[in-house]
């Protein structure tokens, strides 16, 4: 199948697919005699796992690994745990930012009078005033 229909069938885009293509994530595409790229049943399996990695959030790098460790069947399940399980903390730590910049704005937004008055404590917490 052609890039276009490996962009349908997976919902990835066809640029992400070249870029993937470019950066190793991806095998590149066989090429037929026309010059088109040719993609088969096992493009469309790697492409789904690496869209629901990237669904759960995980870096192309880390997505790399996750793909290296797939394909090696003698891997230990240890080695998947331990990268999910950094995952994870990574999300903790993200979740505990936006909740303290969620904390914050809604400081902000309280003390601030949303009137004609040109006072606002969120413009005065921009310029650090």
């Amino acid at each position: 199948m052609r890039i276009g229909s490996l962009a349908g069938r997976t919902g990835v885009s066809s640029k992400t697919i070249r870029y993937y293509e470019s950066i190793g994530l991806i095998q590149p595409a066989d090429r037929g005699e026309n010059g088109y790229r040719s993609y088969g049943d096992p493009d469309v399996a790697i492409l789904h796992f690496i869209q629901r990695a990237r669904k759960l959030g995980f870096s192309v790098k880390k997505v790399s690994e996750l793909l290296e460790l797939w394909y090696d069947r003698n891997r230990a399940s240890a080695s998947v745990k331990a990268l999910a399980l950094a995952h994870v903390q990574e999300v903790e730590t993200k979740i505990a930012e936006l909740q303290s910049l969620r904390a914050t704005l809604i400081d902000l937004t309280e003390r601030c009078h949303g009137d004609d008055r040109p006072n606002c404590p969120i413009l005065d917490n921009l310029a650090d005033l």
